[in-house]
């Protein structure tokens, strides 16, 4: 991810790396091309070094990345924490801070070399003009205390948010969005729009479609968000 941020201007704003899958919110740019390249160095350079460390050959990822549109403001605020909690609902930490792999030690005690989270897109996205760090770990220990469930809509919506932005997503996707609904997220007033779930070799035949750049979908559509 370091090296994507230098080589393409990947703006990371927060991500886990777990033992067999990686949650990554970005955020896209002028250049529509930042993310698909991005995605495509990390899953390569990510499953050529495992290889030649194991001395095996074949694909390493099972499935191709799966891209979500997420809304700024409230929306924003609960994807980041969303991510930071994946290590506690999986009970292998009692709080994101333990977890070594994962953007909230950046967020909320920035460090001065290979920093990987953009600290100043953060907060102006999220409308904080100074400490962002005691914000956001308030953020995180709320949802500790209401011990916030896992949301399959984060990682397998197309896009979530308020109902104009999912709807909009919907109506600039046309018959891309064909099969695809609108639904409410319990009673929280987020929204999401869901995709059919295809298995993987339906799809791709096999082949390892995680390496292509051609999954920028919302990139083009959303070039700001």
């Amino acid at each position: 991810m370091f090296e994507a941020k230098k080589r393409y201007g990947l703006q990371v704003l927060n991500y886990t790396v777990t033992s067999n899958h990686i949650h990554l919110l970005v955020h896209g740019h002028e250049d529509k091309d930042a993310i698909p390249r991005s995605l495509q160095l990390i899953a390569g350079r990510t499953g050529q070094e495992y290889n030649q460390r194991k001395k095996r050959k074949g694909a390493f990822w099972e499935d191709r990345y799966h891209a979500t549109a997420v809304d700024v403001d409230e929306h924003l605020v609960r994807c980041l924490v969303y991510i930071d909690l994946n290590m506690v609902r999986s009970r292998v930490v009692k709080h994101p801070n333990e977890w070594s792999h994962g953007g909230y030690p950046e967020i909320v005690e920035p460090q001065q070399r290979y920093r990987i989270i953009n600290r100043d897109l953060l907060q102006k996205l999220l409308d904080i003009d100074d400490g962002l760090s005691g914000i956001y770990s308030g953020w995180v220990q709320t949802a500790l205390d209401e011990r916030t469930p896992r949301q399959a809509d984060w990682t397998e919506g197309v896009a979530v948010g308020c109902k104009d932005f999912v709807e909009k997503v919907k109506e600039m996707l046309c018959g891309r969005a064909c099969g695809r609904r609108v639904h409410e997220v319990g009673k929280s007033g987020m929204y999401a729009l869901k995709e059919p779930v295809s298995a993987y070799n339906d799809v791709f035949e096999g082949k390892m479609g995680l390496l292509s750049s051609e999954n920028r979908l919302f990139w083009d559509i959303y070039p700001d968000i």
